[in-house]
């Protein structure tokens, strides 16, 4: 059966998280591990802003364009 280790790899060398690296450099890739995951949270979120955006500002130029439509024919009549 194998253990399973925490393997870091920097610059191509392989460090196990736990028996090489001292409490601060643990301290640096948890930092890190937590900002990668904030960015791709942050990054998904920002993907349904934008499409949310684009949808409702698709959705007002189809209602002005709509209505300049009704206005212009009411003018014809």
């Amino acid at each position: 059966m194998s253990e399973k280790t925490n393997v870091i790899t920097i610059d191509g060398k392989e460090f196990d998280f736990e028996k090489d690296l001292n409490k601060d450099q643990q301290y640096f890739i948890n930092q890190i591990r937590s900002c990668q995951t904030k960015s791709a949270n942050i990054k998904f979120e920002l993907d349904q802003v934008s499409a949310s955006q684009e949808y409702f500002t698709n959705r007002l130029i189809a209602s002005i364009k709509s209505e300049e439509s009704v206005s212009e024919e009411a003018k014809a009549n």
